[in-house]
């Protein structure tokens, strides 16, 4: 997030000031512009918080140097000042890169908070402990940050939300939401679970699907480079004396041809529809298309739909409290899956019904049409019985080892089936190369001479 603080000036002369976030500079700017347009303000002065480097000393002291964040060099300059230094030098960080901390290094934070808030210690002491100890530079200025607004008193919510683009959206919700709903420590041990459990998706995935999609890439441009480069080099110099060339070795040559001569065209095949295809996803359309037919992958669809369902029960049971407080609780599990069909199904079917035509849990997920049967049953059994909340954790426990295990069947699946397609390859190149080796022409006497002929008549020339 980038921060901004602004000057104002009213109609009647006075000037005001504040401060604002936003995901961008254009967007924040943008933002600031509209709020003074639709308040009729005349704006004076926009800064974006930025990093100084500074260089200090007190009395006769070795100079210090350190690195502050703050909207302009001389706001760094009087701070320094009210702590005695003497101000040597202040610089604004040219290249002032936050990149945000791996998910490793949130995990890690939410989890040792919640053993320590199980341990009863103060949250301003677990702050200041995690702190001195993190060794992410962008997680331990949000963490500094963090403490020190909520010491002034600073609402807890708003200000996890404020750094969301540090912790993730929902992280931020739910660290924010645990400071003020009385129950802190299991808030914080279930986003904990929910992290862990997401990266351990996030890993297996990649080793299910891109992975394997990364070798075949490689293994393809390898293959296009020998037909393309490496084998016309051998293959040519048969062509060259008119020996005529076996069926395989033709029809690679052919091909090997065509490549060179339409290599620009190919490059754009291989090249572009990538492109195209991230660019797609990324636009609103494009993410929920891409998201719905993810889940009817043959194989891994059912697994990722499973393991969707698996993180929005074990949010909705971390949040569920009674049927009267129940939307919240469904809008925010829907949001925490990151899929953006499940979550817009979720919203505009099951939501709606629930609120407007007074649709019970079960019969609302059903309309929605993103649940499973085996789902749709536990949780119209906990309907009925009044434990929706208790079901929702032993459906996310049971699609949990579920998932693990036929994940890590389809990874080993998936592995044998790569080196089949590379064993397959590499067996076609070496017969190839073996028939390229078999040439030979047909009457050697008669050819070498012609050779020999034709050499001498070309020097005398």
């Amino acid at each position: 997030m980038v921060e901004f603080k602004f000057t104002a000036e009213k109609l009647n002369g006075q000037l005001i000031s504040g401060t604002l976030s936003a995901k961008s500079i254009t967007e924040g700017k943008k933002r600031i512009h509209s709020l003074a347009e639709k308040n009729q303000l005349k704006l004076k002065n926009i800064e974006k918080k930025s990093s100084y480097l500074y260089k200090v000393r007190r009395g006769r002291e070795k100079p210090i140097r350190g690195e502050q964040k703050a909207y302009s060099k001389k706001e760094v300059e009087i701070a320094l000042n009210r702590l005695g230094y003497e101000v040597l030098s202040i610089n604004k960080k040219l290249f002032d890169l936050n990149l945000n901390p791996p998910t490793a290094e949130i995990v890690t934070f939410v989890k040792i908070s919640a053993e320590l808030l199980d341990q009863k210690l103060p949250y301003s002491e677990i702050l200041t402990l995690l702190i001195n100890d993190t060794q992410n530079k962008t997680l331990k200025e949000t963490l500094k940050d963090i403490n020190n607004e909520l010491k002034k008193g600073a609402d807890s919510e708003a200000t996890f939300l404020k750094y969301q683009s540090v912790f993730g959206k929902f992280t931020a919700y739910m660290l924010g939401l645990a400071s003020k709903s009385g129950n802190m420590t299991e808030i914080y041990k279930a986003t904990a679970k929910f992290l862990e459990r997401q990266q351990e998706f996030k890993k297996n995935l990649r080793s299910a699907l891109i992975t394997p999609l990364v070798t075949l890439f490689v293994l393809f441009i390898a293959v296009l480079f020998y037909v393309g480069y490496i084998f016309p080099e051998t293959a040519k110099l048969f062509v060259k004396f008119n020996i005529p060339l076996p069926p395989m070795t033709a029809f690679t040559l052919k091909m090997s041809d065509f490549l060179m001569n339409n290599l620009a065209l190919i490059s754009l095949l291989v090249i572009i529809p990538p492109i195209i295809f991230w660019r797609f996803s990324k636009t609103k359309k494009g993410g929920y298309l891409i998201h719905k037919y993810l889940l009817k992958i043959p194989m891994l669809g059912p697994l990722i739909h499973k393991t969707i369902i698996e993180v929005y029960c074990r949010v909705f049971y971390t949040l569920y409290s009674g049927s009267a407080e129940s939307i919240e609780p469904i809008r925010i599990a829907a949001e925490a899956t990151g899929n953006k069909y499940f979550e817009e199904r979720i919203k505009n079917v099951a939501i709606p019904l629930m609120v407007k035509k007074g649709t019970g849990i079960t019969d609302a997920f059903e309309a929605s049409g993103v649940f499973t049967e085996t789902a749709l049953s536990r949780l119209h059994s906990g309907e009925e019985t009044g434990t929706i909340k208790n079901t929702s954790l032993q459906i996310a426990n049971y699609y949990e080892s579920e998932t693990v295990y036929r994940l890590k069947n389809l990874i080993e699946l998936i592995q044998v089936v790569i080196a089949m397609i590379i064993m397959v390859i590499m067996i076609l190149l070496t017969l190839v190369s073996a028939e390229t080796a078999t040439i030979h022409p047909k009457t050697p006497g008669v050819t070498g001479s012609i050779i020999i002929e034709q050499q001498y008549f070309d020097q005398r020339a």
